[in-house]
């Protein structure tokens, strides 16, 4: 198995549990890994020396993983941090996906590619973020759709779970000029609650398994409650009711 972004959070955990359960796992990162038990793999997603060389490994599963968050009003958005938020979370992960598939369709292996509840409804301010996900959403279905079962592929969509991205973002991202500074500070409250209560990442690490092994894997996967909550809503809900229960939920953070 290769774990892209496997130096910490759901990848870290991914790589370990998968290891421990006998398979031979390859740990995609950037830096050095402060575990053992699988072979570290020097990769930055968006290297086209890294992609490349992931040619040579003879994987029966990929597990897209590798990301960053990007957050801030959309208004004020640097283009270039746009441009970065879509060339790791979307365009890394499909350069990374071409450079596995022919391994993959030989051994007819498993891709999972880790979105989140991100990629299916857009809070404000998460904009960059949710965009690449929206994104990645898209290549997930197209890549199932074309692969036609030759190479299995599910997403992963999980709400809030405990894990450094969220503390690394929240460590340098400032608040927004008006008139988004008072939503900026309730965002960053929610984010640092996120934190506390966040489902634990062997949740996700379950679902990553059963993708990858199970005989009937699920196309997506959904996890936590308030993922569930929000995907039902944003599916039945029009669109102005939906803005207005948003906007009533991060008001009351």
């Amino acid at each position: 198995m290769l774990v892209t972004g496997a130096s910490s959070g759901i990848g870290r955990a991914a790589a370990l549990a998968l290891s421990q359960r006998g398979f031979t796992v390859y740990a995609g990162a950037r830096g050095p890994l402060d575990y053992e038990g699988v072979t570290r793999v020097e990769l930055d997603v968006t290297n086209p020396d890294h992609v490349e060389a992931l040619r040579e490994l003879p994987i029966d599963g990929l597990v897209n993983n590798a990301g960053i968050a990007v957050i801030g009003p959309l208004e004020y958005l640097p283009l270039d941090e746009l441009r970065r938020q879509f060339e790791v979370n979307t365009i890394g992960q499909l350069a990374v996906t071409q450079a596995c598939l022919p391994a993959l369709r030989q051994a007819r292996g498993r891709i999972v590619n880790v979105s989140s509840i991100a990629g299916r409804v857009a809070l404000p301010l998460y904009g960059p973020y949710s965009a690449s996900k929206f994104a990645l959403e898209a290549v997930n279905d197209t890549l199932r759709r074309e692969l036609r079962g030759a190479v299995g592929v599910s997403v992963i969509q999980p709400g809030a779970v405990v894990t450094p991205i969220w503390q690394r973002t929240l460590d340098v991202t400032e608040l927004p000029p008006e008139p988004y500074a008072a939503l900026g500070a309730q965002l960053k409250g929610m984010a640092q609650e996120a934190l506390e209560t966040g489902m634990p990442v062997g949740v996700v690490v379950g679902a990553i398994h059963h993708a990858l092994t199970a005989d009937k894997p699920r196309a997506r996967y959904v996890l936590g409650q308030d993922a569930r909550i929000e995907a039902i809503l944003n599916h039945v809900l029009p669109a102005r009711l939906m803005d207005r229960l948003i906007a009533r939920i991060v008001e009351q953070s």
